[in-house]
């Protein structure tokens, strides 16, 4: 393991986490203040950018010709840029050193606890599409001084939202069925993007422009999803969450690890289904 780097491929390691036990920061968010327009404009952009890789999630998987993982990795990429943003506005352009000087027990700082936060994040989404009950169930609430990201993973399933199929992790299949089978599993993916496209307005509603709307109607929003995959068979939703406007007192005065909240616990039992959260 490399300590944090990404390897020849630009693949994320994270020696410190285990894919099945839990992780040091299970049950944790970080909270980062807002304290200006400029501020709230990186947020802003950084939910749109979201917004967008879901809408090409969308496209991709109402492509016949695009397996469904394609679509997904596609997503992960887009999504792991906001994720080094946010390593760099942390630490810095030596990110990478922090979390490797993390790893190897070197350093327990703030600024160190939160680039590993991040970095393991990162490392188990990219490791989340290939293994089959791993779901990423991600939390962020948005509040007037502030906003609050849980990057939850859990091991089970996921009990709401849009199912559909992908033939190339199915098993073998009868010369008989296969045919029904690839075209039940197109029109499944079909649905599934039309779901998906409308779900990415959710996230424009919840975290608009700063430049366009007023304070008091951007001041709360929030939003919760769940991606996961059991065998060959595909889940997503996200749904719109109402911030506790009495959780915090008073703006923080840097990014900061904060308990998960209340939200998370009643999101995952809205959400998911035998599921056990690690990380």
């Amino acid at each position: 393991m490399n300590d944090g780097d990404p390897d020849s491929t630009g693949r994320h390691d994270c020696p410190w986490a285990a894919e099945r036990g839990p992780g040091p920061f299970a049950h944790r968010a970080v909270r980062t203040p807002l304290p200006d327009r400029d501020a709230e404009r990186v947020f802003y952009e950084h939910m749109d950018a979201v917004a967008d890789a879901r809408e090409r999630k969308a496209d991709l998987l109402a492509d016949p010709d695009v397996p469904p993982i394609a679509a997904y990795e596609n997503e992960f990429e887009r999504i792991a840029d906001t994720f080094e943003d946010r390593l760099r506005d942390v630490a810095g352009e030596d990110y990478r050193a922090v979390a490797a000087a993390y790893g190897r027990g070197e350093r327990d700082d703030r600024v160190a606890r939160l680039v590993a936060y991040y970095t393991e994040s990162l490392w188990r989404l990219q490791e989340h599409n290939t293994i089959a009950d791993v779901v990423y169930c991600p939390l962020i609430l948005r509040y007037p001084d502030s906003f609050t990201v849980n990057v939850r993973f859990a091991v089970g399933s996921v009990r709401q939202g849009v199912r559909f199929e992908s033939p190339e992790h199915a098993e073998t299949l009868d010369d008989d069925y296969r045919e029904r089978y690839y075209a039940e599993s197109s029109y499944s993916q079909r649905q599934a993007a039309e779901y998906i496209r409308e779900t990415a307005q959710i996230l424009r509603e919840q975290f608009p422009d700063p430049d366009e709307t007023s304070l008091d109607e951007r001041a709360y929003g929030g939003i919760a999803a769940a991606a996961g995959r059991d065998g060959a068979t595909f889940t997503d939703v996200l749904v719109a969450v109402d911030p506790d406007p009495a959780r915090f007192d008073g703006a923080p005065d840097a990014p900061t690890l904060v308990p998960a909240g209340p939200e998370a616990d009643r999101l995952g039992e809205t959400l998911l289904e035998d599921a056990r959260v690690v990380a």
